[in-house]
């Protein structure tokens, strides 16, 4: 890639080229069990604020990753489910794994103490990126939702942090 990159915060101006991406994804059918990309008031709802980051060239948005906490239950305020999405032009340039170390690393600032993912195994791109960055399998859920009228199974992965909830302080 010979264009400079930077990671930056995601705010509401970038929602028109986040739900673009976000689009490609749903597209692909390997992506999400979403069916199409909420308005950006439902997602921002949706979504912790203080883990919201964008890959941004010069000219354009070429990915996003966002974290959902996974319960508003105290005991799970530190869980949270990863979403990443890389635009089809920006694929196997790199922004993936640059995207989600930054994503991992703010988590931890904020006191994240575990991700998970729940990917398709049919995304093997998706399965090596999270692999990558210290994501290990958990197990495979089968039959969890049904597509199309397809059932589908997911994989479902995690990262511990090493920097966050290694003590009884949380």
């Amino acid at each position: 890639m010979n264009e400079t990159i930077v990671i930056d915060w995601m705010t509401e101006k970038d929602w028109e080229q986040v739900r673009t991406i976000y689009e490609e994804g749903i597209a692909t059918g390997n992506a999400t069990f979403e069916t199409n990309a909420p308005a950006w008031e439902k997602w921002d709802e949706k979504h912790a604020r203080e883990c919201r980051l964008v890959v941004r060239s010069a000219t354009a948005i070429l990915g996003w990753a966002a974290l959902t906490p996974v319960s508003n239950r105290n005991v799970y305020a530190g869980v949270a489910e990863v979403s990443i999405y890389i635009s089809k032009k920006s694929k196997g340039m790199g922004v993936g794994s640059r995207l989600l170390a930054a994503l991992i690393a703010e988590s931890e600032k904020q006191g994240y103490w575990t991700l998970q993912s729940g990917i398709f195994p049919e995304n093997t791109a998706s399965l090596r990126l999270h692999k990558k960055q210290g994501f290990r399998e958990v197990g495979r859920r089968e039959r969890i939702g049904k597509m199309n009228g397809v059932w589908r199974d997911t994989v479902l992965l995690e990262r511990r942090s090493v920097k966050i909830g290694m003590d009884d302080e949380i």
